[in-house]
């Protein structure tokens, strides 16, 4: 029998997100606003996730700069989705420079706190950079909880012997959870993957024999959508989807159990 392995995105495809952007130039909050959107929308910028722990910021003085906070717990910053050549070492510079204190990102929470009630599953910080103006343009906190759905289906993909991965843009202590919530193996969990990445990790996958099936929902999952020999582009969410994500999937679905129905 061949080798099968679904592929999920995990925020908005696994898990209902809710996001608190915040405007940096105007000070003002945008929690319908889509990150992916924000990125495409300007040249030269890039989405930048924090590997920290979202409410130990909390903990943290909030007005201590972003960078001290940084270089002081070793925080990895990686980039997550981005449209203009960005390095590591132009985010670590652009941060060195800029006034962006941890308040910029912890002040989402309490907005982010009445859609979702336990931020500590599937939270994460990031920041969009502008490489242009070599600052900080946007920041960005982030929770949300399983779709109804989603435990049910994974547990019957693992009983129909399909493997499980999860590739998402998410950080790594998020991705780490969702495998130990899910009892999915945790190499099967790839982390701060790029629009790149992911489309690696189906080819990867293809090589070792599978059959390969991609679940997502953005933007950043466009490549890995044509890689994949099923493409199931998931509209839970129910947010306003790029239409060349439309016309790229063999399959759209509204709730990620229709994944059970699709033959493979």
């Amino acid at each position: 029998m061949d080798k099968k392995a679904v592929v999920f995105d995990n925020s908005g495809t696994l898990v209902k997100r809710f996001r608190v952007i915040k405007n940096l130039e105007t000070g003002e909050f945008c929690p319908k606003s889509n990150s992916l959107k924000i990125v495409d929308r300007f040249d030269g910028l890039a989405l930048v996730v924090l590997q920290f722990n979202t409410t130990c910021l909390k903990k943290q003085n909030p007005n201590i700069r972003l960078y001290d906070l940084i270089k002081f717990h070793n925080i990895r910053c990686d980039i997550s989705y981005h449209k203009s050549n960005i390095t590591s070492e132009d985010v670590i510079n652009i941060l060195k420079k800029d006034k962006i204190i941890v308040k910029d990102i912890t002040d989402g929470f309490d907005i982010l706190a009445r859609h979702v009630k336990n931020i500590e599953l599937c939270n994460g910080s990031a920041i969009i950079l502008d490489n242009i103006k070599n600052k900080v343009a946007f920041t960005i906190s982030s929770a949300g909880h399983f779709f109804p759905n989603t435990k049910e289906t994974i547990e019957t993909l693992k009983k129909r012997g399909i493997e499980v991965f999860i590739a998402s843009g998410d950080r790594a202590g998020t991705i780490n959870t969702l495998t130990e919530f899910l009892a999915i193996e945790k190499d099967n969990g790839y982390s701060t993957a790029t629009t790149k990445r992911k489309q690696e990790i189906v080819q990867e996958l293809q090589s070792k024999g599978y059959k390969v099936m991609m679940v997502g929902d953005g933007i950043n999952d466009i490549l890995a959508f044509e890689a994949a020999d099923i493409s199931i582009l998931t509209l839970e969410q129910i947010e306003e989807v790029d239409e060349k994500l439309l016309n790229t999937t063999d399959f759209t679905i509204h709730d990620i159990k229709e994944v059970l129905d699709i033959d493979f």
